[in-house]
């Protein structure tokens, strides 16, 4: 916990006396709305998209700024076409940038789907953040309807107020476009659909515990591989129990059945999204992209310094052979000084005020359910942590859980001093209300007073202004643009401003990179009827001008 978590603790107790005024009712209409499954959902799926819209005047739609929310953009573009991969430009030299393959086709290098959600936004509401909207909305809901099965109605229902807190309107993963929130959904199916699965083996536990599996291999294919052994590790004392009980035993084996008959669809789209991106059934996009760009990085290959652009699926496969990597004393340090470092960013799930509660959960590891609960987060940390880089979306699967972890910490808690449980709960309340009504009233003189300790949102005041000046510059000119992109020596490798839409000529607005008048030439000549324009953006103010070789 940091300083300012401590400062931002003692500002909303500041706030609990309204929340104990509402006690003598607001408990007893909790514990009758939390029984009705329906509303609840319902309600926890609207709460996050209102309170986000609420803050549109001072916050409006999120420009994207990193190379992986346009990665994913181009997946969504590419989607909208009605196709997997877009055919490779003849100039494709001036259109390099990150998280792109150019040759053997146009793609980006991302699973379809977060690309799915934010296309689905862009066809319903014309606006690809709509489906981060809906994916947030469908993050909170599922969470309650994950715990109804884990914990007590009034339990859920606080656990998916807590999600909101978390999740919703101030979180990175609502006001950017990386994703977080649709693999999130996913894994609220899986974990909601185990244990009713082991309740009552319906076959919708196992459609659902289908579709939440899909979602995470569409979206996170790497990720998946420990969510599906997780399952695993949850099914065998399953389907150790029920062999005796022929009838529980048919049921079971009927449900996982349809699992895997709904993941199927989902194996087909990847491996057809990897055969139309890179020719290749078994080789992914992301492959192909280390091997012929070095990154990204990983820990498990190698880049290579001679580019491996024009080598067949096969010599690639013979080349990741060739550097497959072997453990050392030195890769086994930076392992485990990695995932040391790594523990840091695990706050991202948790306000504040839950630290308390956290270690109550020990107590429910009597129980072997929190224990497999356990194994699952552990299982995550130890495979995520041979990638270099982290971002919290790798987590996004099991984002369920760590609300579970706070619940049962919170449940056990009440057991000895419910006024205790009580009072965590509604810091937390006070905590999330507090910097939501500094966003809501953003030029405040109380809200400028106390931007300096915001450090958990991601509303944090640092939107991509030049991005937005330079997209009303370029919006006030008519007709069709070729915008060539010149950077300074100087230039900061991860700004990426050449970013292009699936189908690059019929867009408005072209983006190149300046490589020398020569080059440029030939698309001015293939693109003879746009206005040719120079961005200059590492100047202080981004330069805008008419281009000249």
């Amino acid at each position: 916990m940091t300083a300012s978590d401590f400062l931002e603790l003692t500002i909303a107790a500041t706030l609990l006396f309204l929340a104990l005024a509402w006690r003598p009712w607001i408990e007893p209409l909790g514990r009758r709305l939390a029984e009705r499954t329906g509303w609840c959902m319902l309600l926890l799926a609207a709460l996050p998209v209102a309170l986000r819209l609420l803050l549109l005047g001072n916050h409006p739609v999120p420009t994207p700024e990193i190379y992986d929310e346009f990665g994913h953009l181009l997946v969504a573009d590419t989607l909208r076409h009605f196709r997997l991969a877009n055919p490779p430009h003849s100039l494709h030299q001036l259109f390099e940038t990150f998280f792109v393959l150019q040759q053997p086709t146009y793609s980006s290098i991302y699973p379809i789907g977060q690309g799915l959600s934010l296309a689905i936004g862009r066809m319903i509401f014309g606006s690809p953040w709509a489906g981060v909207l809906l994916s947030t909305a469908a993050l909170c809901a599922l969470c309650y309807w994950m715990l109804r099965a884990w914990t007590t109605p009034l339990w859920a229902l606080a656990g998916g107020l807590l999600a909101l807190f978390e999740f919703g309107p101030l979180s990175q993963w609502m006001n950017t476009y990386w994703g977080g929130s649709f693999a999130a959904a996913g894994g609220c199916l899986v974990f909601g659909a185990l244990p009713r699965l082991r309740a009552r083996g319906s076959l919708a536990s196992g459609a659902l515990l289908g579709v939440g599996l899909a979602i995470n291999l569409i979206t996170r294919p790497y990720e998946g591989i420990f969510l599906g052994l997780s399952v695993i590790l949850f099914l065998i004392p399953l389907l150790r129990d029920v062999l005796p009980d022929p009838r529980k035993r048919r049921a079971i084996a009927r449900s996982l059945l349809l699992t895997l008959i709904v993941l199927l669809p989902a194996i087909g789209v990847t491996l057809l999204q990897n055969r139309r991106v890179t020719g290749s059934w078994t080789t992914l996009p992301y492959q192909l992209s280390q091997f012929q760009y070095g990154v990204p990085a990983s820990l498990t290959f190698q880049p290579d310094p001679i580019p491996h652009r024009e080598l067949t699926t096969q010599q690639q496969l013979e080349y990741k052979a060739q550097i497959a990597f072997r453990p050392n004393r030195e890769t086994i340090q930076t392992y485990l000084l990695r995932l040391e470092y790594r523990v840091r960013f695990y706050r991202f799930f948790f306000l504040p005020p839950l630290f308390v509660a956290l270690p109550f959960f020990l107590w429910a590891l009597k129980e072997k359910r929190f224990q497999w609960i356990l194994l699952t987060l552990l299982i995550f940390a130890l495979g995520i942590n041979f990638f270099p880089a982290f971002q919290l979306h790798y987590l996004a699967a099991v984002t369920c859980l760590f609300v579970l972890i706070s619940v049962a910490g919170l449940e056990r808690l009440s057991r000895l001093n419910p006024d205790a449980a009580r009072l965590i709960l509604l810091l937390s309340i006070a905590y999330f209300g507090f910097w939501y009504t500094l966003h809501l009233f953003d030029t405040s003189r109380l809200s400028l007073a106390f931007r300096q300790y915001e450090t958990w949102d991601g509303l944090n005041h640092r939107n991509p202004e030049r991005r937005i000046m330079v997209a009303h510059q370029i919006s006030a000119l008519p007709g069709t643009l070729l915008v060539f992109v010149r950077y300074s020596p100087q230039h900061i490798f991860q700004d990426e401003w050449v970013w292009n839409d699936a189908d690059i000529d019929s867009a408005r607005i072209v983006w190149a990179r300046d490589l020398g008048a020569s080059e440029n030439e030939k698309l001015r000549a293939y693109y003879p009827g746009r206005t040719a324009l120079l961005l200059e953006p590492d100047d202080r103010t981004p330069k805008l001008a008419p281009y000249s070789p």
